[in-house]
């Protein structure tokens, strides 16, 4: 499957990213002022569009690619980055690719890019800044100050957006352990749960764009996503009605590449749920049961699937005796008594919640 433009960014940045040699030599290019033409890449399309310069063969140091850069020419690397091939060469793309760049070095980096679909960089020696460019992807590299800034704002609407996320589930797992949850619960505990998985891939993102300087912004946000980053897929799961062959996990991988308007639709979560004709969104409608039973401590997945297989609906797994439990493969008495106490406990802390 074709990476999508935001996964081609990602390895992109993260190439670059600060505390690699690539980021320091590109540094040392900037505060030069000497600016640089960079190709990432020695497939046969890119080495057949080089002519001349200097067959260079050497391991990649910030130094070696600073010095390399005083010259006119372009420095080509390895695709891993990790040796610089050749330097002061002249590139040769197509002139009839379209560009609207000005500038000839950024012209030629966005056509090189374009006809060979490889990383080309281009530091403009007047304007001071990096310029990125793969295939018909373009992004500049901002300072780490405005990326910190971005992140500590993402992260701020990340903590307001899983508050209301939880809140959402809260009464969703009451109005399930009450056998009352209507499709308008379910859409809207999936559409929040996009969002809080929109705002953490975008943090993910700055994340690799910091590099070493984003451990403490990687941090704050796996503790902000650690006890509701599988709620929706969970739920997905919970509520599946596809029967085209595909599985919830696909469809909520489908879900996180729709449109943000999208997702605004309680028609669009449906569909992307199996449903052929939209339903009524006060149709009530009955869980299976991952979801509170994975909230359960120590009850591995596998056992959950043979408990959900066994009894289909959470309401029947609430009302199962512990000998019916028992029965199930991979419930021994004492599992089955502690999934019992366990699923008692979650539907007095899950009304206690939804009241305070």
């Amino acid at each position: 499957m074709a990476e999508t433009r935001e996964e081609t960014l990602t390895r992109v940045l993260r190439m670059v990213a600060p505390g690699t040699p690539l980021r320091e030599g590109l540094e040392n290019i900037l505060r030069a002022r000497t600016g640089a033409l960079i190709v990432v890449g020695d497939d046969p399309q890119v080495l057949e569009l080089v002519d001349g310069g200097f067959h260079v063969d050497t391991p990649l140091n910030p130094s070696a690619l600073y010095e390399l850069a005083k010259m006119d020419g372009a420095i080509i690397l390895s695709s891993d980055a990790e040796r610089i091939l050749y330097a002061n060469t002249q590139l040769n793309p197509d002139p009839m690719i379209p560009t609207f760049e000005t500038g000839t070095r950024h012209r030629s980096a966005e056509r090189m890019a374009r006809q060979t679909g490889q990383l080309v960089i281009s530091i403009s020696q007047r304007r001071n800044m990096v310029t990125l460019y793969k295939g018909e992807v373009k992004y500049v590299l901002q300072d780490v100050g405005v990326i910190l800034a971005k992140a500590n704002q993402a992260l701020s609407t990340l903590d307001r957006y899983r508050t209301v996320l939880e809140q959402s589930l809260i009464n969703l797992s009451a109005l399930e352990f009450e056998d009352l949850a209507t499709w308008m619960d379910v859409t809207t505990v999936l559409q929040r749960a996009q969002m809080v998985a929109r705002i953490a891939r975008e943090i993910e993102r700055y994340v690799v764009e910091l590099g070493t300087e984003g451990r403490l912004v990687a941090m704050q946000m796996e503790e902000l996503t650690a006890e509701v980053q599988d709620e929706g897929p969970l739920v997905m799961r919970d509520y599946w009605v596809g029967q085209d062959g595909r599985h919830p996990e696909d469809a909520w991988r489908d879900l996180c590449r729709s449109d943000s308007d999208e997702l605004l639709d309680p028609v669009t979560i449906l569909k992307s749920m199996g449903h052929v004709q939209t339903p009524s969104m006060e149709t009530s409608v009955t869980p299976r049961g991952y979801r509170i039973l994975h909230k359960i401590p120590r009850l591995p997945m596998p056992v959950i699937e043979n408990l959900v297989k066994k009894f289909q609906r959470l309401p029947h797994i609430l009302t199962a005796s512990i000998d019916q439990l028992d029965d199930v493969e991979g419930i021994g008495e004492v599992r089955a008594k502690a999934i019992k106490e366990g699923l008692h406990r979650l539907r007095e802390q899950v009304l206690l919640d939804r009241h305070l």
